[in-house]
């Protein structure tokens, strides 16, 4: 290694310019090193974003956008009709309140505890469809909950219901009738369910693609959970889609074969 050494200047002038000479190049290493490490966290930075847009255009897909009706009990019929039902009182209000039309008909066990069933464009819908409306409401009522094989049931228009019986104001969820109502005597409990196009779907047993869905139930022994973790496997679907799905009480369970 060479040194050069000034020769105006003594061996202590000389050692202590080199000296700080090697003082001022370690500063500059210094801030080299931490230049280079600015650069280097912004060029990771500026890969990471471009990182995170090419995971948003790549990345899983929003849940699917749910249907107004979703919230509420519902089926299309035959004739591609939609069929809301009540899961509470509350519902059962708002269903007859804000969504009923003049034209639709609502349905309704003869039995108390249950939901208010609407078949939108009823008026104009044929018996087959009113049938499936007709078990769909009996099937969702309090008939399954106690066992029943079958309950009457029946449909009105808008116009004959009220919220002011001869008794007073009638409570929530309930309703009060006035003339003739469209009877469906014996109307059987039982129901379809299965998965399309990656929905639970729930179905009344009298629809005709009721024999293409996973499993067709009935009143019967097995406890709800029970029922809803046995579904869940034949199906693999959402346990707590299939729950809400389902009227309470306890279950027969067939799977299609």
């Amino acid at each position: 290694m060479k040194v050069r050494l000034d020769w105006r200047k003594g061996a202590q002038e000389n050692a202590s310019s080199y000296y700080q000479l090697a003082k001022e190049l370690a500063k500059k290493e210094e801030g080299a090193k931490k230049a280079i490490e600015e650069t280097r966290s912004q060029l990771l930075a500026a890969d990471g974003e471009h990182a995170l847009a090419v995971s948003s255009k790549t990345g899983p897909k929003m849940k699917r956008k749910r249907e107004w009706y979703e919230p509420y009990k519902w089926f299309f019929t035959s004739g591609g009709k939609l069929v809301v039902a009540g899961r509470d009182a509350k519902q059962n209000d708002a269903l007859v309140a804000k969504v009923m039309a003049d034209n639709d008909l609502f349905f309704h066990a003869d039995i108390q505890g249950a939901p208010a069933t609407i078949l939108a464009g009823g008026k104009s819908a044929t018996q087959q469809e009113k049938l499936e409306t007709a078990q769909f409401a009996a099937s969702h009522s309090s008939a399954w909950k106690v066992g029943a094989a079958s309950v009457d049931a029946y449909a009105v228009e808008k116009k004959q219901l009220s919220k002011h019986a001869s008794g007073g104001f009638v409570g929530s969820g309930g309703f009060a009738i006035e003339g003739e109502r469209e009877w469906f005597r014996g109307t059987s409990l039982g129901l379809a369910v299965g998965v399309k196009d990656g929905i639970v779907v729930c179905l009344p047993s009298c629809h005709p693609e009721a024999e293409k869905l996973g499993v067709r139930l009935a009143p019967g022994n097995f406890e709800k959970g029970q029922a809803v973790k046995k579904i869940t496997f034949l199906l693999k679907c959402s346990p707590d889609e299939l729950l809400l799905a389902l009227p309470s009480g306890k279950f027969s369970i067939k799977e299609r074969k």
